[in-house]
């Protein structure tokens, strides 16, 4: 009997010890061809520095990029990323997520633009028990009706651009709002959320929100559907490059001379192709780099600057935070990656990142993050400084609701008592 445990802990010490050498392997699902190019590019550039940052690598240092990634290591564990781009086409992303973790041994899935993506990888995450973390697809659904434990979002999503912007909306533009929106997941449950958070502020909306196809050319119809609605304001829902030919019919139209266009703001590449007569407007946006102002996204912008040569962008920073929160989870587990040894590390975790405080909410493993309101001040300065920042608006301060099934929903919000004391007395201090 001895002789036989002697055997099982040399074996067990054994596996210990291969464990820390082998490969901790990430599956990165992006968008590099498709409608989101854009973001998945954001995606990738953002991700791949925050596993050098949080591993306390200078890629400035190496040769190329890929050079510094192959210094990667957290918890004794060399770190590979494999991309893959799916084009923003969900049946792709998902085969593509099988493959990634059943060929290659993937232990931990990020991604993508597109939220509706998105929906489909979480339940490969889950038939496969992989965690899977949804960067930066915004949709309520995903920490909301679609959620299962193995999902978590460092990133925000749409109730927290209202929440921002709902006391600037009734101050500064009106109190009866139409919608037009992108006829997908992300569209649909942004405009959800912009009804619920905005109605709750004092706004209304005279009718359902107008949706319009993803690869729409032609917004005519749907914007004479907007001048006919008898609104005040008009709140455009949109997503990728089809933003820009959006906001172009907008302005054709008039459609700003007699409504208020109350949009986020967008990616550097996109905002610059705004028409001129957007400047002066306020909205909400994720993230700039020129609003932070901490070490961290000081490091984000040096790094990125050196080595793309571009500014950081919209999603680069949450893609980045992403990145900072799998290595804390991971160094904390030991290297160990099951969604058992992971979860208790990310529930409640709290981490400074480019945009100051994140904390993650146990109970929907929603994070809650700073988010901004700005002026759009110019359409020209040659490094993409657009802005006027108003306000900063600290995470104690949008806290989006929690959106679970009814069947889980009780359990689930009882993880939550002593995160949402810390949370409530970072607004005190």
């Amino acid at each position: 009997l001895i002789l036989a445990v002697l055997v099982v802990a040399m074996v067990l010490t054994g596996t210990a010890v291969a464990q820390e050498g082998e490969p901790l392997r990430i599956g990165l699902l992006t968008d590099l061809s498709g409608a989101l190019t854009i973001y998945g590019v954001e995606l990738e550039n953002g991700f791949k520095l925050g596993l050098l940052y949080a591993a306390g690598i200078d890629p400035t240092e190496y040769d190329s990029l890929d050079a510094a990634l192959a210094d990667v290591v957290v918890a004794g564990r060399p770190v590979e990323v494999f991309v893959r781009d799916n084009a923003s086409n969900a049946d792709t992303a998902s085969s593509q997520a099988r493959e990634l973790i059943e060929q290659e041994g993937v232990e931990i899935l990020v991604g993508a633009p597109s939220s509706g993506v998105m929906t489909g990888v979480q339940q490969v995450a889950l038939d496969s028990d992989v965690l899977v973390f949804a960067t930066p697809a915004a949709s309520p659904v995903i920490t909301g009706a679609n959620f299962n434990v193995n999902t978590f979002r460092v990133c925000r999503n749409t109730f927290q651009d209202f929440l921002a912007f709902a006391p600037y909306a009734t101050a500064e533009i009106g109190t009866n709002f139409v919608i037009l929106a992108i006829d997908n997941d992300f569209g649909r449950g942004s405009a959800a959320a912009a009804q619920a958070t905005l109605g709750s502020a004092g706004i209304s909306f005279p009718g359902e929100p107008i949706y319009a196809p993803l690869d729409t050319t032609d917004f005519t119809p749907y914007l004479q559907q907007v001048l006919n609605s008898g609104a005040d304001g008009f709140l455009p829902i949109w997503a990728g490059d089809g933003s820009v030919t959006l906001f172009q019919q907008i302005a054709e139209l008039g459609v700003q001379d007699q409504l208020a266009v109350v949009a986020a703001f967008n990616s550097n590449d996109i905002v610059a192709f705004s028409d001129p007569s957007t400047i002066g407007n306020i909205s909400w946006i994720v993230y700039h780099y020129s609003f932070p102002q901490n070490e961290i996204n000081d490091w984000l912008v040096e790094k990125h600057r050196a080595i793309f040569n571009d500014v950081p962008d919209l999603f680069t920073e949450c893609a980045f935070a992403t990145a900072q929160a799998i290595v804390a989870a991971v160094e904390a587990s030991g290297g160990e990656t099951l969604p058992s040894d992971l979860i208790p590390q990310l529930e409640g975790l709290v981490f400074e990142g480019p945009k100051g405080t994140y904390a993650i909410r146990p109970s929907d493993h929603q994070a809650l993050v700073p988010m901004y309101i700005a002026q759009l001040a110019n359409l020209d300065d040659p490094d993409f400084n657009f802005y006027t920042l108003l306000a900063e608006v600290p995470l104690y301060q949008i806290i989006p609701p929690v959106l679970l099934p009814e069947a889980i929903l009780a359990d689930r919000l009882a993880l939550d008592e002593e995160f949402n004391a810390m949370i409530a007395a970072m607004g005190e201090e």
